[in-house]
């Protein structure tokens, strides 16, 4: 145990004292906080004023589009051919072109400036409305207030109802993006911090300093301090750089005055393109979060953080244990990436249906339940024995994946200049002595 300890501070410090792992550590939360922040900054600069010309030939389109701050419409009356001869030499941004309101008939838009896509989608949802109202007063003899009257406005609000019939409301967005952040994370610190092993291993095999190393020190011991030696730095930076992001977030928008009507504007924008309706993104958040079991969530995050992370860390080490070069890494690291992008591929599945047989399954292999018990788990439909079952599994995984490592390693690393086979590999973790 003394040992491991030793490897494991060897490792550590090792990493920390390098100016990449410095730099990396202060920049990569400056990166973090502008990600977040320069939306928000950029929705609250002033946007060019769009004034669009209706040229309408159908009579049915005057004064109904609605003005904006961002967008504003005008009643043309003269022909197409001279609105766009007049285009570049006028005060209007595009020309809208209305010649049928038959069904499958196309609505031309003449522009000198690209219009966005909220633009698009307005202008689309008032033809179509327009078209309808005038449609249903023709045939049905109705008028527009009872037009306005009878249009539905329905949100469907899940509510689960367990055993004991207690109800709880649930929001399917929130509990989507939360399980598919947390699988993100994992996925990233696996491959970020997992190649670092791959790399150690390879860099200690290349220069000779094995040889003395594993005089003392024992293939399992090795392996066991070099990859809980790298988590720690990996878990040390994590955890930095929740502080510091944190921190610039918050200085930078107090400093700038950036406030939450960037993201009423926003919302506002989206809600015109037809997307759901976020106008107070930090109530639904709040509300949403209420009825997450916030605890189980955060706990399980940290196990199948750490988890996922040692196993495949333990899988890379093998590899770096059994050739010479990082070139020669490829062969061998397909069918460890496998489960990881199975498991991505396979998420829209399990969030369709988290309690199906797949879910369940897949939530307990050890390759794949990082992954996919992290998606699950924010649905609240995970039995404590399956979150547990998982859990072993994955220990025993990462307990199995490190004495494979080490025998590949005791074998391997004294191997220069041979290329490997998934043969020898085999015999490799079968050798005494």
């Amino acid at each position: 145990m003394n040992k491991i300890k030793l490897i494991i501070a060897r490792e550590y410090l090792t990493r920390v004292k390098k100016t990449s792992f410095i730099v990396m550590t202060l920049l990569g939360p400056l990166l973090m906080a502008g990600l977040m922040i320069v939306p928000i900054w950029l929705a609250t600069k002033d946007k060019d004023l769009q004034r669009i010309e209706v040229i309408d030939t159908t009579g049915l389109f005057i004064k109904m589009f609605d003005n904006t701050s961002e967008l504003q419409f005008a009643d043309g009356f003269r022909s197409i051919e001279k609105a766009k001869a007049d285009l570049y030499e006028g005060d209007f941004t595009a020309i809208l072109h209305i010649e049928s309101v038959k069904k499958g008939s196309d609505v031309t838009m003449f522009y000198k400036k690209q219009p966005g896509i909220s633009t698009i989608a307005k202008i689309e949802r008032t033809i179509e409305n327009v078209i309808r109202s005038a449609e249903m007063q023709r045939q049905f003899k109705v008028t527009k207030e009872q037009i306005s009257d009878i249009q539905p406005n329905i949100t469907v609000k899940p509510i689960s109802i367990d055993a004991e019939g207690d109800e709880e409301s649930k929001n399917v967005a929130i509990m989507t993006g939360i399980g598919f952040f947390a699988a993100i994370l994992i996925y990233f610190f696996i491959f970020m911090y997992g190649i670092q092993i791959m790399r150690g291993v390879i860099e200690e095999k290349t220069s000779r300093i094995v040889e003395i190393i594993i005089s003392s020190v024992k293939p399992f011991e090795l392996m066991m301090g070099k990859i809980l030696g790298i988590a720690l730095v990996g878990l040390t930076q994590f955890l930095l750089w929740s502080i510091l992001t944190g921190a610039i977030y918050s200085v930078i928008m107090s400093v700038f005055g950036v406030d939450a009507s960037a993201m009423s504007q926003s919302a506002d924008m989206m809600k015109e393109a037809g997307m759901p309706d976020i106008s107070n993104p930090l109530q639904i958040l709040s509300e949403g979060l209420e009825s997450l079991p916030i605890f189980q969530i955060f706990i399980s995050f940290l196990f199948y953080f750490i988890g996922g992370y040692l196993l495949y860390g333990a899988l890379l080490a093998a590899i770096g244990s059994a050739v010479d070069s990082e070139a020669d890494t490829q062969q061998f690291m397909m069918p460890i990436t496998i489960p990881l992008i199975f498991s991505f591929v396979v998420a829209q599945t399990v969030v369709e249906n988290p309690d199906g047989p797949m879910a369940f399954w897949l939530s307990l292999c050890p390759l794949t339940s990082p992954i996919i018990m992290m998606v699950r788990i924010p649905f609240g439909g995970v039995a404590a024995w399956e979150l547990i079952l998982s859990m072993i599994l994955l220990i025993l995984g990462f307990l199995g994946a490190t004495w494979m490592a080490a025998k590949i390693y005791r074998t391997g690393i004294l191997m220069y200049g041979k290329k490997v086979t998934y043969k020898e590999l085999w015999k490799w973790l079968f050798y005494k002595g």
